[in-house]
């Protein structure tokens, strides 16, 4: 793990050198059947297309590892994947839908609070979205079928969202509402003290919030940029706040 922790920050640096004003943004990654580290490439394109330069963290065992990697970063994308324990909200398994990886759970509760410590500017998306919520001290509704009445579908559609003014959602398209991608079965429930919700469907169910250091979308704006180049504007009012 030390080995590749050290050769992803001398490739960081390399890259840095090499594009210098251009920020470096580590992205959390997810983990195949066999442990192998595994991200879209969706999300590398997005920070690519924004002006920043991608950064794919592994995933790590130890809080000095976390700050180590964390320090090299001038920001930080938390990617979509699977469900994150509910025992780190106090809660059980609520159904056979919650789906939870142990090993990512542990790297990416101390990369987020790694993230939280260094001030620097934290774009979570999807599972990022809700791993933030959890860390800063929320819930989360574990399956939304079943704990949402007169929940519309979430998974595998497209759907409206309502945007809050003053949101940055709001200040980057100039719009009151979008219509977003969506194939998430879990979101904020209780909303952790200090976030600003600014989205929600038309069921109440959160799809963005705010601090003034985490920007969290419950939907996937990179995989939106494959087929609409305005969801560029998200990720480059991103990669702004991190030079």
């Amino acid at each position: 793990m030390k080995r590749i922790l050290y050769t992803l920050l001398l490739l960081a640096l390399c890259a840095c050198q090499q594009n210098p004003g251009k920020p470096l943004i580590g992205i959390s990654c997810g983990r195949t059947a066999s442990g192998n580290a595994t991200l879209s490439k969706t999300y590398t394109h997005a920070i690519t297309a924004a002006g920043g330069i991608p950064v794919v963290m592994p995933t790590i065992e130890t809080e000095a590892e976390a700050d180590a990697l964390i320090g090299r970063m001038d920001g930080f994308v938390f990617s979509g994947g699977p469900d994150v324990d509910p025992a780190e909200y106090g809660e059980t398994i609520w159904n056979e839908t919650v789906d939870i990886d142990a090993v990512r759970d542990r790297s990416d509760l101390l990369l987020a609070r790694a993230a939280l410590r260094s001030k620097k500017p934290v774009l979570a998306i999807c599972r990022g979205a809700q791993l933030f919520n959890i860390v800063l001290g929320g819930s989360l509704y574990q399956d939304i079928p079943t704990q949402v009445e007169g929940a519309i579908p979430h998974a595998d559609t497209l759907h409206v969202i309502r945007i809050e003014k003053n949101s940055i959602l709001h200040r980057v398209f100039g719009k009151d509402s979008l219509t977003v991608n969506s194939t998430h079965h879990q979101a904020v429930k209780k909303p952790a003290p200090g976030i600003r919700i600014t989205a929600r469907t038309s069921d109440s169910v959160v799809e963005a919030y705010e601090t003034d250091q985490v920007t969290a979308v419950q939907f996937h704006p990179e995989k939106l940029l494959q087929t609409d180049t305005s969801w560029t504007a998200l990720f480059r009012h991103f990669i702004e706040r991190c030079q």
